[in-house]
């Protein structure tokens, strides 16, 4: 497995090394012995799937108490997933950072716990499946709107609207969203 920092340096791509050959292929999506040397004591407790159509933006989701930490794929299809930096004393605090997730690329992204969490479908459809640190709370729920003007986020969406839950197209600005004010990792 290779770990690659991106430009928000908490966020890290997961690359597995992928045995593959005329049948099909194999992979370790996760090794706890691996992943322990750069992600000490990381545990997880819940595992979501989810199937969505092409231009299909779900986010920007959180939870501002039980703050999950998300190891997120794209099993099927290809995405471009988001994380924004809430952690108010963070140096990348209301920055955000985005990747191609696919079933081809096989990658995976760790978004740590206090971060916003977003993703675009860019295929036809998509099945994304990512694993929790935290169980899920809807009353710690909160979302940040994906169009939001100070964030900025640059969706590759090439003119056409996405198609949003009546949800998350009420989420909050970012400018009065709340963030957190002292997040471990």
């Amino acid at each position: 497995m290779e770990f690659t920092s991106l430009d928000i340096p908490d966020v890290i791509l997961l690359t597995p090394k992928v045995f593959g050959d005329e049948r099909g292929f194999f992979m370790e999506v996760w090794r706890e012995s691996v992943v322990e040397k750069f992600m000490p004591g990381l545990r997880f407790v819940q595992e979501n799937h989810s199937r969505s159509q092409q231009n299909v933006l779900r986010g920007l989701h959180y939870q501002i108490e039980q703050a999950q930490g998300k190891l997120v794929r794209a099993v099927l299809g290809q995405i471009f997933d988001v994380a924004v930096d809430l952690r108010r004393q963070s140096e990348t605090f209301g920055r955000w950072t985005g990747i191609v997730l696919s079933d081809t690329n096989k990658q995976c992204l760790w978004i740590p716990p206090g971060f916003a969490h977003g993703f675009l479908v860019q295929s036809e459809f998509a099945e994304v499946m990512y694993t929790c640190t935290d169980y899920y709370a809807q009353e710690h729920e909160r979302i940040i709107r994906w169009d939001d003007p100070d964030l900025a986020i640059e969706w590759p969406m090439n003119g056409i609207e996405p198609l949003v839950s009546e949800k998350d197209a009420a989420g909050s600005f970012f400018k009065d969203a709340d963030v957190f004010m002292n997040c471990k990792l």
